[in-house]
């Protein structure tokens, strides 16, 4: 293992190989040697930037999860653009497409890294709390604009597509849903309260 190799965004490059290792080999494979190994720079080099592992994988996932804010700000600007389940259906899968489903998995599988994490947020799980609170904007941006109904319940609505978009990518060994599914899904959540145009 090289051991003089030159990292430059030490911090980045470690997250890369870990979400790397995550997605590949799940939360039973990620170790700190599995990290190191996969960013080719030697084990001390992660405990140069970290006081320990737990506090590694609590700095990696809060850091994914700060990802959501542009995702967030994205959603929220279209709105009004095309329809309502097409702009869920697309962010959904950008949500869950990525490694927000493994990192879902890695905080539910680890006691001391969830009680680090509640240290930083006290409630919800890091990436679905932030995730039902991005739909959540969204749809109430749209109600403002008249998309979706006026008495829509937007706060259940948020963590109703949440958790129904989570269990249709919640498999790792298979492949991703189509579109056409979680369309279908969303569709069927917001079926109440959106004021799309018939297609």
């Amino acid at each position: 293992m090289p051991t003089g190799v030159t990292l430059h965004d030490v911090r980045d490059q470690l997250f890369d190989a870990a979400e790397r290792v995550l997605l590949r080999d799940g939360p039973s494979g990620l170790t700190s040697r599995a990290v190191t190994t996969e960013a080719g720079c030697a084990k001390g080099v992660l405990h140069r930037h970290f006081a320990d592992f737990d506090a590694f994988l609590a700095e990696l996932v809060l850091d994914r999860v700060a990802r959501i804010d542009g995702q967030a700000a994205a959603l929220r600007d279209s709105a009004g653009t095309g329809t309502v389940a097409g702009n869920l259906t697309g962010a959904l899968t950008a949500l869950f497409g990525s490694v927000a489903v493994a990192i879902v998995g890695l905080v539910t599988s680890r006691d001391d890294l969830r009680a680090r994490l509640r240290q930083a947020r006290p409630t919800g799980v890091p990436i679905l709390t932030e995730a039902a609170v991005m739909i959540a904007s969204y749809l109430t941006a749209e109600r403002e604009l008249g998309r979706v109904a006026e008495d829509a319940d937007v706060d259940t609505l948020a963590p109703t597509l949440i958790g129904a978009a989570h269990m249709l990518f919640a498999d790792r060994k298979s492949p991703p849903p189509e579109a056409g599914t979680v369309h279908k899904v969303v569709a069927t959540v917001i079926a109440g309260v959106a004021q799309d145009p018939l297609p």
